[in-house]
């Protein structure tokens, strides 16, 4: 005879509610995910109520920035999915003041309000710098998954070789253009204005509990509390735009 362990359901599965709060989506989206393919649901009971794997949320979560990556990476790109594209800067905006909303509820106000920060700077540096200039696809993905205190960025603009080589004449490579960018004061003037904007993003990663992935053409950065000097690599993958991943560490 089969022999049937029983294990209750919250232990391997989730509700469509809490699954939608790990998220950070709303229950709507994640059903729009479900009938698009992108997170399947389990059925169950006589109504039919949705469920979902823990391991494919926890998978997804791993995820959002790989997603982000591949697309700021893509030789032919589709536009991304409505609840990470945000096409326009009111768009951008309204969604980093529900990240700053989700950031308050598992963090103390001055780490809400610099994490808003930096995303809100680079974010809008991507609006800044592009504007009338996107080669494709204009806009940038914002997403979070709050359960692993990430917030990732990515736009398929110019690039910071691009946008300085606009005063600085004799840069040659991403990697002279990135160093510039988060060390040194370019200008005051509208638009080049963008290395003046990542310095300040240097200043709040380097002094608190956070880290930040930067990456821009065939350059990378990565930043973190205490770091004084700045290690940039090169890439073999080249990004269109820029691409950026912002931790935090879990605080109480």
């Amino acid at each position: 005879m089969h022999r049937f362990t029983y294990r209750p359901m919250q232990q391997t599965l989730l509700s469509i509610g809490q699954a939608a709060q790990l998220l950070g989506v709303s229950i709507d989206t994640l059903r729009r995910w479900d009938s698009a393919g992108r997170l399947r649901s389990i059925r169950s009971g006589p109504r039919g109520h949705r469920y979902f794997n823990r391991s494919d949320i926890e998978q997804y979560l791993q995820e959002i920035d790989t997603i982000a990556r591949n697309w700021a990476e893509s030789a032919n790109p589709v536009i991304p999915d409505p609840d990470v594209y945000c096409q326009t800067r009111d768009v951008f905006q309204a969604r980093l003041e529900k990240l700053q909303s989700a950031i308050s509820e598992i963090a103390p106000i001055e780490t809400v309000s610099l994490i808003t920060a930096v995303a809100g700077e680079i974010g809008n540096n991507s609006f800044d710098h592009n504007l009338g200039n996107w080669p494709d696809i204009p806009g940038i993905f914002f997403s979070y998954a709050m359960r692993n205190r990430k917030v990732v960025l990515a736009d398929r603009g110019q690039g910071i070789l691009t946008t300085l080589k606009r005063v600085r004449l004799g840069l040659m490579s991403y990697h002279e253009a990135m160093k510039v960018a988060f060390t040194e004061t370019i200008s005051g003037r509208y638009p080049e204005t963008r290395g003046n904007g990542l310095k300040f993003v240097r200043l709040i990663i380097v002094k608190n509990p956070f880290s930040l992935y930067f990456q821009t053409g065939d350059a990378q950065l990565y930043l973190k509390k205490g770091d004084k000097e700045l290690d940039i690599q090169q890439t073999q993958t080249v990004v269109q735009g820029c691409f950026a991943v912002i931790s935090f560490e879990e605080l109480v």
